[in-house]
This record gives C-alpha cells, sequence and structure tokens, in this order.
C-alpha cells in the first residue's frame, strides 16, 4: 500500500508531500492542472528512466520518495536477494535526478540500480493507463489472469523447476555434442602423436643418464689412459703410493717401542694404506671396463636424438614432461571414446524430462481450461452492465509445438460486442473503451484470487458516462474493499464513489506556475464534484446533485 509521497522539485512543483489511505481513493482536477505530473513523478520512483527535463527550471536537483506497507507482498525473498534491509511496515523508494541528467536509487536509503528499484515497483503499485491496455493482447498477460484465477501457483513452481532441468540437459547434450564433434575431428591427430610417445617407450631419467653415458663414450681412451696413469701412480713396482705408504708403516711400527706417539701415526698410515690399496685395485677395474664402443655410442646418440626431437615438437624440456603429455593425450582418446556413452546418457534423461515436462504441462493446460469456462462466464456477467449487453468472450486455446518456460497454451482472448460479429482476438476487434472496460473487470476478477499491489487506473474511464460510468465506480469501489485503488478521472459519478478526494490544482505565484495537491473536505468535495457536473459556474442544482452523489455512494 502507497502511505506517502514527497516530490521537490519536479517539474512544475516545489514541494509536495502527501499522505495516502487505503481503499478507493480519487484523484480529480481540470485538464491541465498536473495530474499527470504527479504520475509521472511516480513512475519515476518506480525506475522508469528520466532526465534533466524533468526538474523544475532552476533548480540542480529533484527528490521523489514514496513510502509503501509491504506486509502483504511477500517480498522478504526479494529484499534478501537483493542484500536489502527488510521492513514490512516501511519500505522506501527514493529517485534523485540532477540536471546534469545523472540520476541514483534508494531502497530504504541503501543505493541500488535502476533495474531492481523496477522490479520492486511493479510489485507495489500497478500504474493502469490506456498503454497498459495493450496488454490485453498479449499471450503471455493472458496466460497470468487464467493461471491467478485457476491458482496455479504450486503447479507453475513445479513446471519451472522441471522446465529448468529439461533446458540444463538440453544445453549439456548440445555443448557434449558439439564438443564431441570437434574432439572427432582432432582423434586422429591425437592417435598419432600418442602412438609416436609411445613407441618411444619412454623411462622417467633415462635422459640425464644417457647424456652421461654419452660423455663416457666420447672420451673413451682419453679416460681408459687416465685411469691407467693413476692406478700406476697408486701402485706402480717402485715409485707407487701404496708401496711408498706401506714402507712409512713399516717404519712407524718399528718406532712405535722407542716412541709412543708413532702409535698413531701407524693407524694413520694402515688406514691411508688400507684406502689407497682398494682405491688402486677399483681403478684397474674401471680401466679395464672402459672400451671405446662405437655401436653403443651410435645408439645413445640415436636414443638422445630421438628425445630432443620429441621434446622440441612437445615444446618441453625433459622425458617426465613427454610423459605428462602422453598420459594427456591417453585421456584425451578415453574422452573421445566415452562421448557416445554420455551422449547416449543424456538423450535418454532428456527424453524423461521431456515427458515429465509434457505430463505436468498437460495438468497445467487442464486446470487453465477449466477455469477459463468460469472466467470468461464470470467476465461476461460483469461488463454486460457496463454499456456492452452483447458482449460474447470466449477463451482459444492452442497446443504450442515444443513446452515453454509458462507451458505448452497458447491462449488467445476472443471477444465480441456485436450480435452478428464472430469472435475474434480482443486486441483486433475491441475498442479502446472496450478494452479499459475488459482491463477493469479483469482487474477486479483478479483481486479476489491474489493480493494485488496497488492500482492506479488513469482515466480508463474516458469515452464513457452516465449510468456505465456509475458502474465502473462501483467494480472500484468493490475493488477498493480488496487493496489500495486510485482513480484519476474527469466523471463525477466515479468521483462521487471513492473514499477519498484529492484535487489537483495550478497555484500562480509572483514569478512562476505551480502545481500542487489537496485532500478535500465534505464541503470542498461538493464543490468539485458539482464543478466537474455543471462547469466552474456553481449552480444550486448542481450542488444538489453532488450531494446526492456523495450521499449515494454507500
Amino acid at each position: 500500500m502507497l502511505k506517502s509521497l514527497f516530490i521537490r522539485n519536479f517539474v512544475l512543483i516545489d514541494s509536495l508531500d502527501i499522505k495516502f489511505d487505503k481503499g478507493f481513493s480519487v484523484i480529480t482536477g481540470e485538464t491541465g492542472a498536473g495530474k499527470s505530473i504527479i504520475l509521472g513523478a511516480l513512475s519515476l520512483v518506480l525506475g522508469q528512466r528520466a532526465d534533466g527535463k524533468s526538474i523544475k527550471n532552476g533548480s540542480e536537483k529533484c527528490v521523489i520518495e514514496a513510502v509503501f506497507d509491504v506486509s502483504r507482498y511477500k517480498l522478504e525473498e526479494f529484499f534478501q536477494s537483493n542484500d536489502l534491509e527488510y521492513d514490512a511496515e516501511v519500505c522506501i523508494l527514493r529517485r534523485e535526478l540532477f540536471a546534469s541528467g545523472k540520476s541514483r536509487a534508494f531502497v530504504n536509503d541503501s543505493p541500488v540500480s535502476l533495474t531492481v528499484i523496477k522490479e520492486l515497483g511493479s510489485r507495489l503499485i500497478d500504474i493502469h493507463s490506456q498503454h497498459q491496455n495493450l496488454l490485453l493482447g498479449d499471450n503471455r498477460f493472458q496466460l497470468k489472469v487464467i493461471d491467478v484465477m485457476a491458482e496455479n501457483e504450486i503447479l507453475l513452481i513445479l513446471y519451472r523447476k522441471e522446465y529448468t532441468r529439461y533446458l540444463s540437459l538440453k544445453r549439456e547434450l548440445k555443448e557434449l555434442t558439439e564438443k564431441a564433434a570437434q574432439t572427432k575431428q582432432e582423434e586422429d591427430y591425437v592417435r598419432f602423436q600418442l602412438e609416436q610417445l609411445a613407441e618411444a617407450n619412454l623411462v622417467a631419467g633415462e635422459q640425464e643418464e644417457l647424456e652421461q653415458e654419452l660423455e663416457t663414450l666420447s672420451h673413451a681412451e682419453e679416460i681408459k689412459g687416465s685411469l691407467y696413469k693413476i692406478t700406476q701412480l697408486l701402485n706402480g713396482e717402485e715409485q707407487g703410493a701404496v708401496q711408498l705408504i706401506k714402507d712409512a708403516l713399516s717404519t712407524a711400527d718399528s718406532l712405535e717401542r722407542y716412541y709412543p706417539k708413532a702409535k698413531e701415526i701407524a693407524e694413520r698410515l694402515r688406514s691411508a694404506y688400507i684406502d689407497m690399496n682398494d682405491l688402486a685395485s677399483e681403478t684397474e677395474v674401471q680401466k679395464e671396463d672402459i672400451e671405446f664402443n662405437p655401436e653403443r655410442l651410435d645408439w645413445v646418440n640415436d636414443r638422445l636424438n630421438t628425445l630432443y626431437t620429441l621434446e622440441q615438437k612437445h615444446r618441453v624440456s625433459t622425458v617426465e614432461e613427454l610423459i605428462e603429455q602422453q598420459d594427456k593425450y591417453e585421456e584425451q582418446l578415453k574422452e573421445i571414446d566415452s562421448f557416445d556413452d554420455q551422449i547416449e546418457s543424456l538423450k535418454k534423461q532428456l527424453e524423461v524430462s521431456h515427458q515429465e515436462l509434457l505430463q505436468q504441462a498437460a495438468v497445467l493446460s487442464e486446470q487453465r481450461k477449466i477455469a477459463s469456462r468460469a472466467i470468461a462466464s464470470q467476465l461476461v456477467e460483469m461488463i454486460v452492465p457496463l454499456g456492452m449487453p452483447n458482449t460474447r468472450f470466449a477463451i482459444d486455446f492452442v497446443a504450442r509445438p515444443e513446452p515453454e518456460s509458462d507451458g505448452m497454451d497458447e491462449i488467445r482472448f476472443m471477444f465480441s460486442a456485436n450480435k452478428s460479429a464472430e469472435l475474434q482476438p480482443v486486441a483486433q476487434t475491441a475498442s479502446g473503451g472496450e478494452i479499459s472496460r475488459l482491463m477493469l473487470c479483469i482487474k477486479a476478477m483478479i483481486a479476489g484470487f491474489t493480493a494485488l499491489p496497488a492500482i492506479i487506473f488513469d482515466e480508463v474511464d474516458t469515452g464513457v458516462s452516465g449510468d456505465i460510468a456509475d458502474k465502473m465506480g462501483d467494480i472500484m469501489q468493490e475493488l477498493g474493499t480488496k487493496m489500495q485503488v486510485f482513480a484519476i478521472t474527469h466523471l463525477p459519478q466515479i468521483a462521487a464513489k471513492g473514499k477519498e478526494h484529492y484535487f489537483v490544482y495550478k497555484e500562480d505565484t509572483e514569478d512562476r506556475t505551480v502545481t500542487r495537491i489537496k485532500k478535500l473536505n465534505k464541503e470542498e468535495r461538493v464543490k468539485e464534484i458539482a464543478r466537474m457536473l455543471s462547469g466552474a459556474s456553481l449552480t444550486g442544482a448542481s450542488i444538489a446533485n453532488a450531494k446526492e452523489l456523495l450521499k449515494a455512494k454507500n
């Protein structure tokens, strides 16, 4: 419910701060007084785009603030998902417009995007104008009307959950099929690369071993000569290091009985003798092992060339990295080989989901068809008294070829206002006035099934008068018992039925003209309705007639 509206520096409005009550309220004023300005300000705070022209001349900033009671609208989840503070009784929407053309939006003093405030605004106020009447020919709107009155909320939640799953499976199958087709083209390449790496019989660490062996084989003669020289120096018959250490050891042993410290010298020489003797034996063995082997050298060179070529090809520097690449190719081939099984599995899941979706859509469709008969009957019953005695109305159903987010039903509201005319889609045959009355009745019907936001009827009574206007007023008055209703009207019959009456007028100051709005008391209300009846000149008859209209409203 809209509790209050505050406007500052908007078009012709200096400052306006007005409170509203629940129920049915009317807004009147002479043509050009500024009713559309107030409606425009409200549209801006609900998320409509704006520019600097909306700001009153000479001002740098315009502020529009609307306060709502949102306790009936189940908006906790919306506030939570948008990280906004939730207060059921006080929800403040604010727009600030600047002369530069920039604007800012706030919900409960938290800055938000225009998208957020627009979505929230659509759940708080329904501004019903001639433009909105175009919705009546829209299939989505027609479906929404039927679903609300058929109370299909739970069915739609279940259906949309399955529909989301169906779309997800469909998308996954498409992506997998495309990926399979792409990888199939790469299969020959991957398989060739894998076979080449597999044939190489790669072994971790072999490159380092082969490179060392290559060094040894390439310098075999040099190594053999050096080892021979070492052996001779260690174990030569006359001046070998081993023999010299042995002689020194004998001398130290003989000195031990005269010189006690010689014992330590002897032990160290004995240890050195053992090490040198072992070393001499080892170098002798290694010398014999070293041979120049041209065949082995060629093989090592070939093997290393194979490894280097593969590393260069795959842009790596070690055999270990080549093995990792080989593992990757093996995984790719496994994935390619498994695509057919994965695709087949997804197709089965998709078919199961599709069948489940069709079953749920059939239940949804049946509920809609049952409700549509009652809707058509009730709508005709409501609209006949509004000056359309020959109205016929029906709802056609056409099955869609594939499920969509709201089911399988294509809906058409079929209408005729004349006895002899065939039923045709409402958007093609109904006049503007007829569509206005149809929409008024539909909104009144919907209000009996769900908590609608506040609604503003913007001159939907255009083109009607007298008894028809009176009956339209009755519908709005009844609608006001279920929700907050505003009617911007030029008709006294409707204005008299409002619980509250707001008057919009222009006032000239010293340097400019401004728009104002005020809530009328009983006496002021009589005069305003009398003016609407007779024009600017009030007569005794118009005053009396106004009093009768106000008296008859209850």
